[in-house]
């Protein structure tokens, strides 16, 4: 079944989307589990892991994230270092010169609003008033967002990365035509607020392992029956 466009996202196309999913996840927790929540990194180590993960890779993002733990004390120090310094130390993760002012920025942002840097308090808030707050810092989108708040909170935010983006798109939960960013509200109607956590992680993994980007390995796949691009690519060639 096609996919229902955002305009569309009415109750009664709501609500087949959600039974779709419903199928989709047993298939997915069949293979892959229910991963159970845990704190990946603290609040701000999330933030600004987040921003060194845009356009590289996982190991990338990550010898660059424990590079800059080894080489400064706290975030503080991250602050307020020279920024060529700072990009020197960062530059595994690629495209250094952009993102060592972006986390120099965002941490300089948290210190003047909050007076220390920590972003504990979004505990305390809703989901739409601590997505709203972090969006306000310049780079910091809904997917970086809901990473924080999903990841360091457990608050119900659900990321869409490009793995989940792809994969959504070809199960047709949403239309081929939602860019990512519009995709944050419509999954987020369609999955159950308690099962985010374990939804992003397993359709990454799915994303990962079977549905990859240019030779999804359709033979191995068990949701084809749900899939509208099986159906309509790799099915109707077949025939």
């Amino acid at each position: 079944m096609p996919a229902e466009p955002l305009s569309l996202l009415d109750p009664e196309p709501l609500a087949r989307q959600q039974a779709n999913y419903k199928k989709i996840a047993a298939r997915l927790m069949e293979m892959y589990g229910f991963p159970e929540w845990r704190q990946h990194l603290p609040p701000v180590d999330e933030l600004v892991s987040t921003i060194l993960s845009q356009n590289t890779s996982d190991t990338n993002r990550d010898r660059a994230f424990y590079a800059l733990k080894d080489k400064y004390p706290d975030w503080e120090t991250v602050r307020d270092a020279p920024v060529a310094e700072v990009e020197e130390v960062i530059r595994p993760a690629g495209l250094a010169r952009q993102k060592a002012p972006r986390i120099q920025q965002a941490l300089q942002y948290v210190t003047a609003a909050r007076g220390e840097i920590s972003l504990d308090f979004l505990r305390d808030m809703s989901v739409d008033e601590a997505r709203d707050w972090l969006t306000t810092i310049n780079g910091i989108g809904p997917k970086t967002a809901a990473i924080i708040l999903l990841f360091a909170f457990n608050i119900p935010a659900f990321p869409v990365d490009t793995h989940v983006h792809r994969v959504t798109k070809r199960l047709g939960l949403i239309d081929d035509k939602i860019n990512a960013e519009k995709a944050h509200a419509i999954l987020e109607a369609i999955i159950p607020a308690a099962e985010y956590y374990p939804a992003h992680l397993n359709i990454i993994r799915h994303g990962r392992q079977i549905c990859k980007a240019r030779k999804p390995l359709c033979e191995k796949c068990p949701l084809i029956e749900y899939c509208q691009y099986y159906q309509q690519t790799v099915k109707h060639h077949d025939e």
